[in-house]
């Protein structure tokens, strides 16, 4: 199981290996982002070792607040995230779809990400299903083609259960619709309020319980990551029980899996 940086926010990368190591989850996804050390191999990996945990995916800047990190082109930040994922022995790289705004990039999307793949084989690049958005009391997709990438169809596949919750669909239904695609899960609840919530698992409505014990069921061999929100948290202990609270479920629902596949259960 492991922890994402985003779920220390607005605590830096740095904290999000040493909370890691003190609630004892098996590694960390760096979501690389305005933070200097989450862009940096050198400095990752200093933490990594320092505090005894993995890094085991790379979260690209796909973020709005990311678009300048490291250079305003899309496919320079994917190839710093690939390499960065490479250089850390992280087999996994979460990426977004295209913004509706990104033309060139959307429209060279498929053939672009081949490409990108061709380099570095011994990656999945998992593409994460993302939700409308509500503006001004319209909904539009901010997405291209859209925010569902099972409809374009990719090889491999990131489930954020809280983008259902803000998508109002079924995660169980978005999880067989990606099939032996899913390689990585960002866990986290929702409320089905139509926005991003990020819950502590539990804490919402969604089949977080449901979706763990699915992938036990199918022999799931890829990464779950925490991804939850704890920016109200008015301290850091405050912040460490909902991580481990989140951890406590999640090996819960994971119990039958095996040491086999260290990235969900502790080896």
């Amino acid at each position: 199981m492991l922890l994402s940086s985003s779920s220390v926010f607005p605590e830096p990368t740095a904290a999000a290996f040493e909370m890691a190591a003190t609630v004892g989850y098996d590694g960390v996804e760096v979501m690389v982002w305005t933070d200097a050390v989450s862009q940096d191999a050198g400095a990752l990996q200093g933490l990594s070792d320092h505090y005894g945990v993995p890094v085991l995916s790379v979260h690209a800047p796909c973020l709005l607040v990311t678009q300048r990190v490291w250079s305003p082109d899309p496919w320079e930040r994917l190839n710093r995230a690939a390499q960065l994922a490479e250089t850390l022995g992280a087999p996994t790289v979460v990426v977004h779809p295209p913004f509706t705004w990104q033309r060139d990039y959307a429209k060279n999307f498929a053939a672009g990400l081949a490409e990108v793949q061709q380099r570095h084989p011994d990656l999945s690049f998992a593409i994460e299903n993302m939700f409308p958005v509500k503006m001004a009391g319209r909904w539009f997709v901010p997405y291209t083609p859209g925010w569902d990438p099972t409809e374009t169809g990719f090889d491999a596949y990131t489930l954020d259960i809280s983008h259902c919750s803000a998508s109002r669909i079924d995660a169980l239904d978005m999880m067989r619709k990606m099939g032996s695609g899913l390689k990585h899960v960002h866990l986290g609840d929702g409320s089905g309020a139509g926005r991003d919530e990020h819950l502590v698992p539990g804490r919402g409505n969604q089949p977080c319980a449901e979706v763990l014990r699915s992938l036990v069921a199918r022999g799931f061999t890829g990464s779950v990551a925490l991804e939850v929100s704890t920016r109200k948290a008015t301290s850091r202990p405050a912040r460490e029980k909902d991580l481990r609270e989140s951890l406590e479920f999640a090996r819960r629902h994971l119990a039958p899996a095996t040491s086999a596949a260290p990235a969900i259960t502790r080896a």
